[in-house]
């Protein structure tokens, strides 16, 4: 019985310190994304050290795009055409981006954002961590990268 109590507790204490994200907190999702595992949903993990890519976000009153970037070892990024549009839905305590291009329609649950820390999770209960992140520079030419 004492473990039942324990158990209950911490689930309510685990729930009780979820963050809440506000409309307000939006804004923080902009900016360029690198992902640092995915969580699937019988609870492994798959780690990535390096990323040939990252995901761009530019969203404004809730709406905006998604892009796939290729960071160069000069602080510029390959960008091709192709992106994602993205509205942000906001539906009870949960919020929810929603993709669309030519092609498809999908949404995925935005779990947790902080100016460093994103986390999606799509209709597949797998979970996308990411890091902000930015240009690499490693040429040393000491010039600013955009």
């Amino acid at each position: 019985m004492k473990n039942t109590f324990r158990i209950l507790l911490l689930s309510l204490f685990f729930v009780g310190c979820q963050q809440k994200i506000q409309p307000t907190d939006i804004v923080k999702i902009n900016g360029y994304w690198e992902i640092e595992k995915v969580v699937f949903d019988k609870g492994e993990d798959k780690d990535y050290k390096m990323n040939e890519s990252y995901d761009y976000f530019e969203i404004a009153n809730n709406k905006g795009i998604r892009k796939k970037v290729k960071p160069q070892l000069n602080g510029t990024f390959l960008v091709n055409d192709t992106d994602e549009k993205v509205n942000v839905r906001f539906d009870k305590d949960k919020v929810y981006l929603d993709y669309g291009t030519d092609y498809a329609k999908w949404s995925e649950e935005l779990i947790a954002l902080s100016d460093k820390e994103l986390v999606l999770k799509n209709t597949e209960n797998k979970e996308y961590h990411y890091k902000k992140t930015g240009p690499i520079n490693l040429t040393g030419d000491g010039e600013k990268t955009k």
